[in-house]
């Protein structure tokens, strides 16, 4: 179960395929897009991804397929089921949309973080901040933090912003990472109450354990 929040409040609850129905979450894609593909030549119009086609595996390349599944455990053939919830970070570093761009990056470079849920004042989560979103204000050198223009968190985050629940499974949650370009999810509860976040270094860390999170279809 997914939901969307900006700084309305809630404006979906449901599926992951409904996700990119909300207008919101698809122009929040392509405004981080658009420099690369094409702004620069004056025009808003994204172009389409050339279709790829995906190819069934050759002989040899099954053969080897069904080598390295005869050697996996037939209980863990198709790997085990992970929740949110069980891989979440309980432990948020958060900020406030009025936060200055260069409290916010002095906060998540001491918190050792790379993105934090954004709130507003009413404790509403409202959207995610990373490092390069604040990196559009700031210039960093050898001598320190130079805060270039005097911006604001609700200047440079991303909103509206796709949070799970905690029984979501989290090949649906690296789904929404890998779609929506974002670095991280954050976890609410049935009460819109922020619980957990999920990284991208935390997706990867549980594909090493063992047993490993298998990736078959």
């Amino acid at each position: 179960m997914f939901s969307v929040y900006g700084v309305t409040g809630q404006v979906y609850s449901g599926s992951f395929e409904g996700i990119s129905r909300v207008n919101q979450v698809r122009q929040t894609r392509r405004s981080r897009t658009v420099q690369e593909d094409g702004f620069e030549l004056g025009t808003d119009i994204i172009p389409s991804p050339i279709p790829t086609k995906t190819l069934a595996p050759t002989a040899a390349e099954q053969r080897a397929i069904n080598a390295y599944r005869s050697t996996l455990p037939i209980e863990f053939e198709r790997g085990p089921l992970f929740h949110a919830r069980q891989i979440m970070q309980t432990k948020v570093i958060t900020v406030n949309v009025n936060d200055s761009v260069s409290d916010a990056w002095e906060l998540m470079r001491e918190s050792g973080i790379h993105q934090a849920p954004v709130f507003d004042n009413g404790a509403k989560l409202i959207g995610v901040v990373s490092e390069r979103d604040l990196l559009t204000s700031l210039n960093l050198t050898q001598n320190g933090m130079t805060n270039v223009l005097d911006r604001r968190v609700s200047d440079v985050m991303r909103t509206p912003v796709v949070a799970s629940s905690p029984l979501t499974d989290i090949r649906r949650i690296a789904r929404v990472m890998l779609d929506f370009e974002v670095d991280g999810v954050p976890i609410v509860d049935e009460s819109e109450r922020l619980v957990g976040f999920i990284s991208r270094s935390d997706m990867l860390r549980v594909m090493m354990k063992d047993p490993p999170l298998s990736l078959w279809c």
